[in-house]
């Protein structure tokens, strides 16, 4: 049903005005999904369940929140968003944007090199526009995985933290080794190599590891079990600091 609406809805409503409706769209919606069998930690909401959405995707009615980013969101309010902590966010979900912009404790930074999200600048991670030694908290969810020159947006990355902050970070991950080909460029192929037509390359946890170390970060892997109640995703997410 979610996927026939939005097949529906697209074609007849400009897309500026669908997302600057978008949460009067899905309050109407989310009343159908009501009840007290799982909750959204993003908007904060008990559900009756979460919508079932493709490759077992599990999107809250409301806020529109995946898996990870529920999971997301957890790890950044349980440990990360505290007084005066300067963030920059590579991308962020909308719903993530949404809550994370008006936070008054700290200051919130989103960037977007391209793409349908909600940005404050437009930034190149492989140069980012920042001064060294700026950021309290870098997040950068799958976003490595489209970059062709990953060495150099992983030390960039380490060039704008602070020596007391943390840049969390999450691809796709597979068994074994790293897995890219540089020959393979058009989105059909990268598509059947590497999951989806913008991506460059399938990282390992190992091997994501051994590449942010390489340019100077000590790297603390996480390993996330799946939440019904919370509709968390299971996933490895690493955190990143400055010797």
């Amino acid at each position: 049903m979610y996927s026939k609406i939005k097949f529906l809805i697209k074609p007849l409503l400009h897309k500026k005005f669908i997302l600057n409706n978008e949460l009067f769209f899905r309050s109407i919606y989310a009343i159908f999904y009501s009840g007290n069998n799982q909750l959204c930690v993003v908007c904060d909401s008990k559900l009756d369940r979460f919508i079932s959405f493709q490759n077992d995707e599990l999107i809250c009615p409301k806020c529109g929140s995946s898996k990870r980013d529920r999971k997301l969101y957890h790890i950044l309010t349980t440990n990360y968003l505290k007084e005066g902590v300067k963030v920059l966010d590579f991308s962020p979900s909308r719903c993530l944007y949404r809550k994370l912009k008006p936070d008054k404790r700290i200051e919130y930074i989103s960037t977007a090199y391209a793409g349908n999200f909600f940005a404050d600048k437009n930034e190149d991670i492989t140069c980012i526009n920042e001064s060294d030694n700026t950021f309290d908290l870098i997040i950068c969810y799958h976003i490595l995985e489209h970059i062709e020159d990953d060495i150099s947006a992983m030390s960039e990355l380490y060039r704008i933290l602070k020596h007391t902050g943390t840049c969390i970070i999450q691809t796709p991950f597979k068994d074994g080794d790293i897995y890219e080909d540089a020959t393979i460029t058009s989105e059909e192929a990268r598509t059947k190599h590497f999951g989806l037509s913008d991506h460059v390359r399938v990282y390992s946890v190992d091997g994501l590891r051994k590449r942010l170390e390489s340019v100077g970060f000590v790297v603390n892997p996480q390993q996330h079990t799946e939440d019904n109640y919370y509709g968390f995703k299971e996933g490895t997410v690493l955190f990143c600091t400055k010797q």
